[in-house]
């Protein structure tokens, strides 16, 4: 029933609005064709312009209004992020340019070139030079653009520093899970058919594997990281495609089940020094999920914190491998003797005097 009344409806509207159509070309036959033409067209005009004027201040509203509440040029957490920041100012700079010289350019020339008895209409066809010029300028500013963005990326993605700390990163609905190696550095094997939540092996982690035996896992935590201290994600999903969104780091990689990705960066701000910048008493950072992965997917939020070496050793030390848990876990508890009411344990008492007066025959 709800699909033949919207069907109605959309039926409907169709009549309306062709027999609008079919009204106004009555109303232009009797007024004058021509007139009514023209008329329509100075308030197309005028109607341009005031889009112009409302949308240009529409711009510098939002700028003013809203600009407090995005990231500002020049705020970057990382030092990829100070590259990412300069591409991005430069290609404001650029579109920027472009965006008002052609808005106001057309809407203007929309209202000042209007159709009009008092002016020959100048047929302008073909220009080589013209031409040229507006095809090749946009041509080789969008290759400068792109050359950035190929060099950082190459750079974000490429080799880590051979001192890089490494952590692995894994979404699933919808919670992030982190891997650190332990004091090996080395990150023990896993496969993904050995994932058992309900066994304690959420990332299916191999343990005859030992180099397993020192991994430190965590979930429902945040993220702990080195100032100054390079960082390489090794990042993946366990059911659909999730994203890595570091927005304070201005850094992104995608999350997909069964294809590691990786990205590296240097945090250059702790979370103490972003408290003070920012005047945010709750300042933190975060890990979005950039890629909409579900019913879930906008609680999918993730902390990260970033201390001195000194407080991520004592946060490290703190911590205990995710093996020795399930060890611990295992380990069969001490068999603490019976708990007998009193009066079972008289029972029993009476019980052990008879047979001792058997075997003594008294």
């Amino acid at each position: 029933m709800q699909n033949f009344l919207i069907f109605a409806i959309l039926i409907l509207g169709f009549i309306i609005t062709f027999q609008i159509a079919r009204a106004s070309e009555f109303v232009s036959v009797i007024r004058g064709e021509e007139k009514t033409r023209k008329q329509t067209n100075k308030i197309n005009a005028a109607l341009l312009l005031v889009f112009l004027i409302v949308g240009l201040f529409g711009v510098y509203w939002a700028h003013h209004t809203l600009g407090d509440k995005i990231l500002k040029l020049g705020t970057s957490a990382s030092d990829h992020g100070i590259l990412v920041d300069r591409m991005l100012k430069y290609t404001i700079i650029a579109t920027g340019l472009v965006f008002f010289g052609t808005q106001i350019l057309l809407f203007w020339y929309s209202f000042k070139y209007q159709e009009s008895d008092k002016r020959t209409v100048y047929y302008f066809p073909h220009n080589n030079k013209l031409e040229l010029l507006w095809t090749v300028v946009p041509a080789i500013v969008l290759t400068i653009l792109i050359g950035f963005g190929i060099v950082y990326w190459y750079r974000i993605t490429g080799a880590a520093p051979e001192n890089a700390m490494q952590i692995e990163v894994t979404g699933s609905q919808f919670k992030w899970e982190f891997r650190y190696p332990g004091k090996d550095g080395v990150f023990g094997k896993k496969y993904y058919k050995n994932i058992d939540e309900a066994h304690d092996n959420p990332l299916g982690q191999i343990w005859e594997d030992a180099a397993n035996h020192d991994d430190i896992y965590v979930t429902g935590a945040p993220m702990h990281l080195v100032v100054g201290k390079p960082v390489k994600l090794i990042i993946g999903a366990k059911d659909v495609i999730h994203s890595v969104g570091l927005p304070h780091f201005r850094l992104k990689m995608d999350a997909v089940p069964g294809t590691p990705t990786t990205m590296w960066f240097t945090p250059i701000k702790t979370t103490k020094d972003m408290i003070k910048e920012t005047g945010n008493s709750k300042f933190v950072y975060e890990i979005a999920c950039d890629q909409m992965c579900g019913a879930g997917h906008t609680g999918m939020r993730g902390e990260i914190v970033v201390e001195t070496q000194e407080e991520y050793d004592q946060w490290m030390a703190s911590q205990k491998p995710k093996y020795a848990q399930m060890e611990e876990a295992a380990a069969p508890a001490a068999v603490a003797p019976p708990v007998v009411k009193d009066s079972a344990r008289a029972a029993i008492a009476d019980t052990a005097v008879v047979a001792k007066k058997d075997s003594t025959g008294k």
